[in-house]
């Protein structure tokens, strides 16, 4: 599995500050923390981006590259600010995100293939995010056509297929399930593709307490339907350790939960029974509520 750490994130305070005031410490230490925790890219989440972009992009970037060598994903919806960071990344990098919309593959999709570089491509389009597995894979294929006729092949594109909150009034659950549908047909559909997620978006909005063990679960039942990569949290230590394979029991108590299996909670540990639950939430087996855990 591929991880993609997503800690340097302007939403964030800190990040956001440290940009600003251009304190590299803060931002070399998110670095290094994550290369040191096992990320295999540094995703630089700089937003909209619609001032000093040039400047500010090439002080990003190398302040990051003077402290990790790991190749860097340029997340930004912006082409300008987009191009700006392609332009001093010293390893190839990863374009982060393209879409199906009509401006983006006009003004995002070349730059993967002037940079030579790999790039995400999101199932949406300028219709919106397509609701159902299929819609999806009609999209996405229809969007990598076109980043082929540019000459990007299928190996350099990354597809996501949206992950919305499992808290989001049944349509996030249902989401969750579709999207393992998705990720477990791809390759069937777009050989050499690889598919990636934003995993925390699966639990946006829900308690931060709770945040962890829904994204852990989530990855687990992706990766187990052949997932190749999620922007996450490194530093989480348990969700790098499933990663690992070095929690197989839990492991195998998700994948159960996966087939349908009624589990006896009863001689389960607490952290069992809470991965069991969890997964039936995500399955859509049980209705999600931010009591999951206590019913």
């Amino acid at each position: 599995m591929i991880i993609i750490g997503e800690n340097i994130h302007v939403i964030a305070k800190d990040v956001s500050q440290a940009i600003r005031e251009r304190n590299a410490k803060v931002i070399q230490d998110l670095a290094r923390e994550q290369t040191q925790s096992g990320a295999n890219y540094i995703d630089l989440n700089v937003g909209p981006m619609k001032k000093d972009t040039e400047e500010t992009m090439k002080w990003l970037v190398n302040c990051v590259q003077e402290a990790t060598d790991l190749p860097l994903s340029i997340d930004t919806m912006n082409p300008v600010a987009t191009e700006a960071g392609l332009k001093f990344c010293k390893k190839r990098p990863l374009i982060n995100s393209a879409s199906g919309k009509a401006d983006s593959k006009a003004q995002m999709l070349p730059l993967a293939k002037k940079y030579n570089c790999d790039v995400v491509i999101s199932v949406i389009t300028d219709k919106g995010m397509p609701p159902e597995v299929e819609s999806k894979i009609e999209s996405i294929m229809e969007t990598v056509s076109y980043a082929n006729e540019l000459g990007i092949p299928n190996e350099d594109i990354w597809v996501d297929p949206i992950i919305l909150p499992v808290s989001t009034a049944g349509e996030g659950q249902k989401i969750a399930v579709g999207n393992l549908e998705f990720i477990k047909i791809l390759q069937d559909v777009l050989p050499g593709v690889k598919s990636t997620v934003g995993l925390s978006n699966v639990s946006n909005g829900v308690p931060a307490h709770l945040r962890p063990i829904l994204n852990r679960t989530y990855l687990v039942m992706l990766a187990r339907n052949g997932l190749y990569s999620a922007i996450a949290d490194p530093l989480d230590e348990e969700l790098m350790a499933f990663m690992k394979g070095e929690v197989p029991k839990l492991t195998d108590l998700i994948y159960r939960t996966m087939d349908g299996e009624e589990i006896d909670l009863s001689p389960l540990s607490e952290k069992e029974v809470a991965y069991v639950k969890t997964a039936k939430v995500l399955m859509a087996q049980t209705l999600y509520s931010d009591a999951w855990l206590e019913i």
